[in-house]
């Protein structure tokens, strides 16, 4: 009976044979590069091929240091490896070791000269790119009817608003003829009341998307009257439609993101809104009240009744504050006056009377002061409290030191 193997012994027998195959395990192929994807590992998986046949290839992370330059589709490449089977999925494949840039490809070469010609031509300005409405009622949709375009524009625009209307005008997307559906949607759309149109479809090659490099849908789409969001492709795949769109979005679920606006984000929106108006007009109605009870008392303080009253206030305040003053004075003055009347007391020859003192003069009223300025029997006069009286001067006696002495002369 004929040995039976398993699919591992398989694959593993035939990667066996092409490690022992110098040619594959040093060999340099040529061919266009076609769904490129740099992977978050740093590898980088690709298609190359020509007019006939495609070969898979992948560059790890640990090869990329001799790349340099940017891989994308439709350029052309010479990769340099070795091809082995990978066991797992049955499959062979071209290890990149090294990737050199040979020249763009055919497809390429026409899309980079259409884009320059269209360019220069004005059609891709941004000053004529139409605004997108914030606040869309409804969408065309321009995509082929089955596949994840559409299920993916359907599901983010329900989730984001529930009443939003979506319409699709179902298009070719790849192959001959494909731009004409897509113009065909988009002039049917353009009569409608839609607000908005998304055209799009998924990633693929540069072939796949060649539809949408096409001049005449790129025309089509710079004369629409209605705003176009383009969302062909993934976020690297770059078409001559998205420079004639108003919007390009990276895919077409970002798309709907930008097309449809989300009815709970407006709600609270408009809640936040109306908090504020209301707060704002509180704010201003209760700066308006601090004003009018300012005016109301700028008005009471311009009253002429209350300008007389404050002036009396004013002037009773100032008869109050003379009166203390002049009563201050007056106590002042009496006290002053009792001070001077007690010294003038001390000095007056009248208190000295009233104390039994009495006072002496000649004849004619000249005081006198000693002994010395009188003589034994000139007349005095004697002044006392109660009147006076005249004497006759018998008798002088001196005071010394020494004791009394009697003055003969």
């Amino acid at each position: 009976m004929q040995e039976i193997k398993s699919v591992s012994d398989v694959n593993m027998f035939i990667k066996h044979m092409f490690a022992t195959e110098y040619v594959l395990n040093n060999i340099s192929v040529m061919g266009e590069v076609s769904n490129c994807k740099y992977h978050s590992s740093g590898h980088i998986y690709f298609t190359i091929k020509d007019s006939l046949s495609q070969l898979s290839c992948v560059m790890f992370s640990s090869m990329r240091t001799g790349l340099d330059f940017y891989m994308e589709a439709g350029q052309e490449v010479i990769v340099q490896g070795s091809i082995s089977v990978y066991e797992r999925d049955g499959k062979y494949q071209l290890y990149a070791k090294k990737i050199i840039r040979y020249g763009s490809g055919r497809l390429y070469e026409e899309y980079e000269k259409m884009k320059k010609r269209l360019l220069e031509e004005g059609l891709f300005d941004t000053n004529k790119k139409k605004n997108i409405p914030k606040y869309a009622k409804s969408i065309g949709v321009v995509t082929a009817p089955e596949g994840a375009v559409i299920h993916d524009i359907c599901n983010v625009s329900k989730r984001r608003n529930s009443y939003i209307q979506i319409y699709l005008y179902p298009a070719k997307v790849q192959g001959i003829g494909a731009d004409d559906t897509v113009i065909a949607g988009i002039k049917y759309f353009e009569k409608t009341d839609v607000d908005t149109i998304i055209i799009g479809r998924g990633g693929g090659s540069i072939e796949e998307l060649w539809a949408f490099n096409s001049e005449k849908l790129a025309r089509v789409i710079a004369l629409c009257t209605k705003p176009i969001i383009s969302a062909v492709g993934h976020e690297t795949d770059v078409t001559i439609a998205d420079f004639a769109a108003d919007l390009r979005a990276p895919t077409p679920s970002a798309a709907a993101e930008l097309a449809v606006y989300s009815y709970a984000d407006t709600e609270a929106a408009l809640r936040q809104m109306a908090y504020t108006i209301k707060w704002q007009f509180n704010s201003i109605l209760n700066m308006k009240k601090i004003k009018l009870n300012q005016y109301n008392m700028s008005l009471k303080h311009f009253n002429p009744q209350d300008i007389v009253y404050q002036k009396r206030m004013y002037l009773a305040d100032c008869e109050d504050k003379l009166l203390a003053i002049i009563k201050q004075k007056l106590e002042t003055a009496k006290y002053q006056l009792s001070l001077y009347a007690e010294e003038l007391k001390g000095l007056s020859p009248l208190y000295k009377l009233e104390s039994g003192y009495s006072y002496v003069t000649d004849i004619d009223g000249d005081n006198i002061k000693s002994v010395a300025d009188i003589k034994k029997g000139e007349k005095l006069v004697i002044i006392m409290q109660d009147g006076k009286a005249e004497v006759e001067v018998s008798k002088i006696e001196r005071n010394s030191i020494y004791g009394s002495k009697e003055d003969d002369a």
